[in-house]
C-alpha cells in the first residue's frame, strides 16, 4: 500500500530550500541536501513538486500566499489612511517573518540555474489588489488629491516600503535612523505627496502602528 504525502513536509521543504538559497547560494540547492534538511526523502519533492523546478516556482508562489495572508489581516475601518499605513506595516511583517522566501520571491538570489518567466514574476502582482483598494478609499474620503490614480499609489507604496525593507534586511538601516524611525517618515511622506496634509496624515500613521497587533504581526 502507498502511503500518502505528508501534508506538512510540503511548507517545510519550501522554507528549507528558500532559507538554503539565500543563504548558500544555487550550489546548496539539490534534492538530497534539502530533503536530508526537512528529515524526508527525495522522493517527497517529486510527490510535492514534481521535482526540483516545481520547487523553485512553488517558493516565488508560496512568498506571495503568505504575504497576501498578512493583507488579508488588515480589516478596513474609518480610517483610509490609517488601513493603508497598516498595508505597508503588514508587508514589513511579512518580509521579517519570511526574509529568505522575500528574497527568493524578488529575484534576489540565483535561482539555482532554474528559470522563472514573466508569468511566475508577475503572478504575485495579485497582492496588490488590497492596497489598491484602500488607495482608492483615500481618493474618495477626500485623504488623498481628487482624481488621483489609486493603482499608481499602491505603485508607490510597495515601491517605497520594498526598498526600506530590502535594506533592513540586508543590515544597512541603523541608528540613528532605524527601520522603525524611517517607516513611520516614509509613510507619512507618502501619504502628504498623494494630497493628505501633513497633520492627519501623522495621526493616521500613528494609528496604524497601535493597530499593529498579533492579528497583523502573526496571521494563522
Amino acid at each position: 500500500m502507498s502511503r500518502r504525502p505528508d501534508p506538512k513536509a510540503r511548507p517545510a521543504l519550501v522554507d528549507v530550500a528558500a532559507r538554503l538559497l539565500s543563504e548558500e547560494g544555487p550550489q546548496a540547492l539539490s534534492a538530497r541536501r534539502i530533503a536530508s534538511e526537512v528529515g524526508s526523502s527525495t522522493m517527497a519533492l517529486y510527490t510535492h513538486f514534481n521535482g526540483m523546478g516545481g520547487l523553485v516556482r512553488t517558493m516565488v508562489h508560496e512568498g506571495f500566499a503568505r504575504l497576501q495572508q498578512y493583507f488579508t489581516r488588515v480589516q478596513p475601518s474609518e480610517d483610509p489612511v490609517a488601513d493603508l499605513a497598516l498595508l505597508g506595516r503588514a508587508y514589513r511583517c511579512n518580509a521579517l517573518a519570511n526574509p529568505h522566501l522575500y528574497t527568493v520571491m524578488f529575484g534576489g538570489s540565483s535561482l539555482a540555474g532554474f528559470s522563472i518567466d514573466g508569468e511566475d514574476r508577475l503572478h504575485g502582482r495579485y497582492t496588490l489588489g488590497d492596497v489598491v483598494e484602500c488607495a482608492g478609499r483615500c481618493i474618495d474620503s477626500g485623504r488623498f488629491r481628487a482624481g488621483g490614480d489609486a493603482h499608481l499609489v499602491a505603485h508607490q507604496m510597495w515601491s517605497a516600503v520594498h526598498g526600506m525593507v530590502t535594506l533592513e534586511l540586508g543590515g544597512y538601516l541603523i541608528e540613528p535612523y532605524p527601520a522603525d524611525r524611517l517607516l513611520d517618515s516614509q509613510l507619512i511622506s507618502l501619504m502628504v505627496g498623494v494630497g493628505d496634509s501633513r497633520e492627519a496624515a501623522t495621526a493616521s500613521v500613528a494609528a496604524s502602528a497601535r493597530r499593529l497587533g498579533p492579528e497583523v504581526v502573526a496571521p494563522d
